[in-house]
Formats: C-alpha cells, sequence, structure tokens
C-alpha cells in the first residue's frame, strides 16, 4: 500500500508539474522561463550548470569525511584542506572573465569542467596516506577548474536571453545553482547507503562523472547555432 501511495502521488506531481510547463510555456511573462530553454546556447549552459554544480555539490558534501574518515586526517586539517578549492576558484574566476573576450564560453567551459573532472578523479585515487601538499595540489585543481568555467558560463546565459528577459535568465542561473548543489548533497547521501564507509570515495567518482558530463555539454555550444552571437556579446 505504501508502495502504490508513493507511485500515485508521484504520478500526481508529474501531471501537475507538466500542466505548469505546458502554462508557462506559452504564457507573455512566465513564471517559469520555459520558452528560453528552446534556445541551443541557453538550454546547454543551463545543463553545464547543473551538471558543475552537481560535481560541487558532491565534492563540498563528501570531502570532509573523505579526509577524516578515508584519509584519517583531524579535524582542524579538513578544514584547512578545504580552503585551496574555493580560494582557487575566486583567483580563476577574474581570469577566465577575461578570456571569455577573446574565446567561446563553450570552449572555456569545456576546458575548465574537464580539470574538474580529472582533479575530483585524483583526489578519489589518492593513496591511502597521501602528504598535505598532494592533497593541497588536487584541491587547487579542482578550484582551477571550477572558476575556469563558472564566468563564461554565467556570461553565456545572461548573452543568449534577449535583454527583455534577463530577469528570466537571472532566475535561471539561481535555480540550476540550487538543483545542481541540492542533487549533488542528495546523491551523497545515496552513496553512503549503498557503499557504507567507500561512500565518500563512490560520490567524488560520482563527481567526477557529472564533471565530465558538463564538459561534454559546454562543448556542444560550439556547435549551436547561435554561439558565435553569444561570444560577439
Amino acid at each position: 500500500r505504501a508502495r502504490h501511495g508513493s507511485g500515485h502521488r508521484r504520478r500526481v506531481a508529474l501531471g501537475f508539474g507538466a500542466l505548469l510547463i505546458r502554462r508557462e510555456a506559452g504564457h507573455p511573462a512566465p513564471m517559469l522561463p520555459v520558452d528560453l530553454l528552446r534556445r541551443p546556447v541557453f538550454a546547454l549552459s543551463s545543463v553545464t550548470a547543473v551538471c558543475s554544480f552537481a560535481a560541487q555539490g558532491l565534492a563540498f558534501v563528501s570531502l570532509p569525511f573523505y579526509f577524516e574518515t578515508v584519509l584519517m586526517r583531524s579535524q582542524v586539517e579538513t578544514g584547512f584542506l578545504m580552503t585551496p578549492w574555493p580560494v582557487v576558484v575566486a583567483a580563476a574566476a577574474p581570469i577566465a572573465g577575461r578570456l571569455s573576450d577573446r574565446y567561446p564560453p563553450g570552449l572555456l567551459g569545456a576546458i575548465g569542467l574537464a580539470i574538474l573532472s580529472a582533479g575530483m578523479a585524483s583526489l578519489a585515487l589518492l593513496s591511502a596516506h597521501p602528504s598535505l601538499p598532494d592533497i593541497v595540489v588536487r584541491m587547487a585543481i579542482c578550484g582551477a577548474g571550477f572558476g575556469f568555467f563558472q564566468s563564461p558560463n554565467l556570461r553565456a546565459i545572461m548573452a543568449s536571453a534577449p535583454p527583455e528577459r534577463s530577469g528570466g535568465a537571472s532566475g535561471t542561473i539561481a535555480v540550476s545553482r540550487l538543483l545542481g548543489q541540492t542533487t549533488g548533497a542528495a546523491l551523497v547521501a545515496l552513496c553512503f547507503g549503498v557503499a557504507g564507509r567507500h561512500g565518500p570515495t563512490l560520490a567524488l567518482g560520482l563527481g567526477c562523472a557529472f564533471a565530465g558530463a558538463a564538459a561534454i555539454a559546454s562543448g556542444l555550444r560550439l556547435f549551436a547555432p547561435s554561439h558565435r552571437a553569444v561570444r560577439r556579446r
């Protein structure tokens, strides 16, 4: 009975969701900017954002457990080891923003997310007793990759929407970020439930896969019809 009730609620939710999307698609001022998702660059940039923030969510939730329970680091060391990622993101983002004036966001995003994927894979494959510099370098690589992608992707989302729809585009950025981070955090819980003490390592591997998927979505923007127009803007 519980399963039947759960399935019924799921079908009802999907039905109402479909009705909402159908209504918003034809609305002149939609609450959900469904019409913008018909633009290839906008849609691919949004998918890139969701997948990349899911990778970030997987990493940020699982890494403290990974450092403490797998690599046997103290709480103080774990706090310091989490620092290189956001610091390098802050340093890399302005550089990527300047480069986006010269190169397509799809290319910069694909490169950055490939670096992020490689960095997360290198973290998951660390030996049982790595040195602190080994961990710091890998965290810095992840931060560089994420920072390299973020500014060009935000620019691509805003530039691919009409000026009068800038509010809807900004809302899509926020929804993509929260959806990705929430998905990543939920998947960490699933990894712990499936793999137990190996959950943090599994979560990092899954984050690597999400970053790789985001890199592919970003690269596909190079073949979208309007990517040159976005670059000119």
